[in-house]
């Protein structure tokens, strides 16, 4: 590898967002670890960058699991030569209606979403202080996380958690020349979001059209967006353009909520 080469860990990148999230990065110049529960996929889009003559290695991860998280970083940073970039892109997105919300649901949801972000800043700058030098955070977010959505209060109580940890980890390790960023996404095509708005669309006995229509009526720019247009904005985040930006969230809605 070269002594230029940036490395980028990404979480839940065997699909959706964080693959786009993962080959963005790796088209601008990153050598990738790849952290995903279903190792399979990870490893199909290492090879594919591989074939395409990037640097990528993939690994199951739990982010839930703080041990393994930090052991997982660790384990990737060694194998690449380093770590500048950590992504917490992994979560989940049941529908919770609040009336049907369990404590096994809101422990499970915020082990993943929430807690795992903490474990993945921590396992961050175990790696910078290793290395010997400062690096970038970046968490994901969610509209949700900036706009209450209806029939989702688990998943918006998550995310607007995680900007609060970020805007705290932000002041909290400036002084490590590490800078702490959040992306928010709007509706995007991914598994995930097709199964948040069948959900949402049988629970209220209507058609998935319906259910998509909850969430997109109110897109300014009249369309869903595509993971790339996340991956984008990570991205920039990712890059030495935002390196006067930490502790903020950017919202890529296609216009729905405006500051």
């Amino acid at each position: 590898m070269s002594e230029k080469t940036k490395v980028a860990f990404v979480t839940g990148a065997g699909q959706g967002i964080g693959e786009a999230i993962v080959k963005r990065l790796v088209k601008d110049g990153f050598a990738a670890g790849i952290a995903d529960l279903n190792l399979e996929n990870g490893q199909k889009i290492a090879e594919e960058i591989k074939n395409s003559g990037g640097q990528a290695v993939a690994i199951k991860l739990d982010v839930a699991n703080r041990k393994k998280f930090i052991a997982a970083v660790e384990e990737v940073a060694d194998e690449l030569g380093d770590l500048n970039v950590l992504v917490n892109n992994a979560g989940i997105a049941p529908t919770t209606p609040i009336e049907t919300i369990t404590q096994e649901q809101f422990d499970n949801i915020f082990h993943v979403n929430t807690a795992s972000v903490i474990w993945g800043i921590q396992a961050a700058m175990k790696q910078f202080e290793k290395f010997g030098h400062g690096g970038k955070i970046i968490n994901a977010a969610s509209q949700a996380g900036v706009i209450g959505n209806p029939g989702i209060a688990l998943y918006s109580g998550t995310k607007f958690a995680l900007r609060g940890i970020t805007q705290v980890a932000a002041r909290d390790l400036a002084d490590k020349g590490i800078t702490v960023n959040a992306y928010a996404p709007g509706i995007v095509k991914t598994p995930l979001m097709k199964k948040v708005a069948e959900d949402l669309a049988n629970d209220a006995g209507k058609s998935v059209e319906w259910g998509w229509s909850q969430f997109t009526k109110y897109i300014t720019l009249g369309r869903l967006s595509e993971s790339e247009d996340v991956a984008a904005a990570v991205a920039f985040l990712a890059g030495p353009d935002s390196d006067y930006m930490t502790g903020q969230t950017l919202v890529i809605d296609g216009g729905m909520v405006f500051h």
